[in-house]
């Protein structure tokens, strides 16, 4: 079968070498990176990579048997000269968009964008037109859409064993775009990506500020996220890190410690006069344990192959970011409820930072 070539745009952290930062993490099965996920596909070729740091690239050249030539500070020059299937950019979100429109206005069948998806709503909204005009595939990087373990849980919850879904809680959403970005996806998957009513959140005092409209740094954020199907989702700072729980009427799901241990309760049995005392301990389903990253690279090939729909798309991207700019214009209206679909957004992140430095051993 066909092999994709496929080409990563920013060589950083999640981009070529986080897998040696989370060796022996037994919430996360190898490969995580990008580039690692396409070192293990069999449909996919890693064949270029491009960074404004040469040192960078050459470390990814070392590590992944990219030659030189096809090492680039330039993405436009790898674009137009390898003319890939499949794009990573795993920059920050700041240059999202711009890479993403240039990526599929010049032939990339496929992207697969790091998170935040993008660093306005008016670049989502650009990522979008970009894709949809030239039927390019898009996965977003929030790997919880990818991993097994959710996909099970969202099996109970769909399947009515449990009863009918009635909120879900995410109890350390952290920075809006490092953190929250993961947790939108994953409560909007969970409850089958059906749309937002409105928000009412609030953002925590910290170093970030919004002047003229720029959001200087990352803020993270709490709230309420309303479905309109009825179910509520609260995003909340509990500081239970990396933890998820779907409530439903006759019992819960739960993720722990990030993935590496999983809970389902459901309600125990009537005592002599028919009243229930509450939940008791039930038994999660067997999953296999697979690479999410992995995961996320073969769904897009299998798009490819086939023309069904992405697991992820670039619609239901933008959706998760619509909740990170709908918190920021809850918090600018002084908590206020506000619906959705959001309308007249300005706000942009625009942070003064330097490119993250990797760790090229484990």
């Amino acid at each position: 079968m066909k092999k994709y070539r496929a080409a990563l745009i920013g060589c950083s952290r999640m981009g070529a070498f986080i897998d040696n930062e989370v060796i022996g993490n037994e919430s996360i099965v190898l490969p995580y990176s990008h580039a690692a996920g396409y070192e293990a596909c069999e449909r996919t070729d890693l064949v270029a990579c491009s960074d404004i740091r040469e040192d960078v690239m050459e470390q990814v050249g070392l590590r992944y048997g990219v030659p030189r030539e096809a090492q680039y500070t330039d993405y436009k020059e790898l674009i137009d000269k390898e003319q890939p299937d499949i794009v990573s950019i795993a920059t920050q979100p700041e240059q999202r968009a711009e890479i993403v429109g240039y990526s599929a206005d010049h032939g990339v069948k496929a992207i697969y964008a790091e998170k935040a998806m993008a660093a306005s709503m008016a670049d989502a909204d650009d990522m979008v037109d970009a894709c949809e005009r030239n039927g390019v595939r898009f996965n977003l990087g929030t790997n919880r859409r990818y991993h097994t373990g959710f996909d099970k849980m969202k099996e109970v919850i769909d399947s009515g064993v449990l009863g009918a879904l009635r909120s879900l809680i995410s109890y350390s959403t952290g920075p809006l775009f490092n953190g929250a970005s993961h947790h939108f996806d994953l409560l909007l998957r969970l409850n089958s990506d059906r749309p937002v009513a409105w928000v009412q959140a609030q953002l925590v005092p910290g170093r970030w500020a919004i002047e003229d409209d720029r959001l200087t740094e990352d803020p993270p954020g709490h709230g309420i996220i309303q479905f309109e199907d009825g179910v509520t989702a609260y995003a909340l700072n509990t500081g239970r890190s990396g933890e998820w729980e779907a409530v439903c009427e006759r019992g819960a799901v739960a993720a722990l410690s990030n993935g590496a241990g999983w809970s389902l309760r459901r309600e125990g049995p009537p005592d002599s006069q028919g009243h229930r005392e509450g939940l008791v301990d039930g038994q999660f389903p067997d999953f296999p344990r697979t690479s999410s990253t992995l995961n996320l690279v073969n769904d897009l090939v299998h798009s490819l192959d086939t023309g069904e729909p992405e697991r992820c798309g670039v619609r239901v991207a933008r959706a998760s970011t619509e909740l990170i700019f709908a918190f920021i214009e809850s918090h600018q209206r002084g908590g206020a409820r506000v619906d959705l679909p959001l309308e007249g957004s300005t706000v942009r992140l625009e942070r003064d930072r330097k490119p993250n430095q990797p760790r090229y051993e484990p």
